[in-house]
């Protein structure tokens, strides 16, 4: 990891990848996932891989909570050691407490310089936010600059994705205006979109292949020309899925980067296996 002034705090909800964790000043709390009686801390004691497997077959569902505090507080005291200032960017206030945790935890920090700032995001859509704080403060750039590189990317990032079924996110509470589609058609596949940090229906339709067409399709509308464009694909256990949607992205909204990565545990509990989707951030 590249030795900053200024380093970045996440949460794993994120789920950078881990290239970007060692080589910019990234520092990531992971949630927590609860499953049959026990506790594991999101990307370090269970894995998305792991995590699917199990999910296919034990009866009991899993659900997810905030980190506590005290894990907040430790990750950014660690950061702290490393750099003069933070930079917090966190889940969605609209999804999670995670962002008011994190708040909390600066707060026993009293000494330290720290901002923390609400992504009104998630997946990858944040991690555009996080790289962009990450990279300015690479670059060697004062506090105010890495917080202004965040905000400034808040609004040029979005994320459209299809679900194999809505029941996870029923079942979560993170359904928002999608649940105007529970009830309907059952083998219809939902199109859902990061709308203003909630989770918003787009539309239905009867196929995966035209519901993966119709992610790139709102995109590209979402995007209206802005340049340059970065996509990152989440996908739940269906990498090739995936992949291939990153290739055709690459192709029809002439991505200047391009990265494949999963979704967290503690996000995919909510969203449930067979989610492929696309975050973008265009015009910064």
């Amino acid at each position: 990891m590249s030795q900053a002034t200024v380093a970045i705090v996440t949460d794993s909800t994120a789920y950078l990848p881990k290239e970007f964790l060692n080589q910019y000043p990234i520092y990531v709390v992971p949630n927590v996932v609860n499953w049959a009686g026990k506790t594991y801390r999101d990307g370090v004691d269970i894995q998305a891989t792991e995590f699917f497997e199990r999910l296919k077959t034990d009866p009991e569902r899993p659900g997810t909570a905030v980190a506590s505090i005290g894990e907040f507080r430790e990750v950014y005291a660690r950061a702290a050691e490393k750099a003069s200032a933070i930079v917090g960017i966190h889940l969605s206030s609209k999804l999670s407490a995670t962002f008011s945790t994190a708040e909390q935890a600066k707060a026993m920090l009293p000494d330290k310089r720290i901002e923390v700032i609400d992504s009104n995001a998630t997946a990858m859509a944040m991690g555009f936010i996080v790289l962009a704080a990450a990279r300015a403060a690479a670059e060697g750039q004062p506090f105010e600059r890495v917080i202004q590189a965040a905000r400034e990317t808040i609004p040029c990032v979005g994320l459209v994705f299809t679900v194999e079924t809505l029941e996870y996110l029923r079942r979560g509470g993170r359904i928002g205006g999608a649940a105007a589609f529970l009830g309907g058609i059952l083998d219809l596949k939902p199109i859902l979109e990061l709308r203003d940090g909630r989770v918003e229906p787009v539309e239905r339709v009867r196929t995966k292949k035209k519901a993966l067409a119709r992610v790139l399709e709102a995109i590209g509308q979402q995007i209206k020309g802005r340049s340059p464009v970065r996509l990152a694909t989440l996908h739940a256990a269906a990498p090739e899925e995936a992949a291939a949607l990153l290739e055709m992205g690459k192709t029809q909204l002439g991505a200047v980067e391009a990265i494949l990565a999963e979704v967290s545990p503690t996000v995919a509990t909510h969203t449930g296996p067979g989610t492929v989707g696309l975050a973008y951030c265009a015009g910064v």
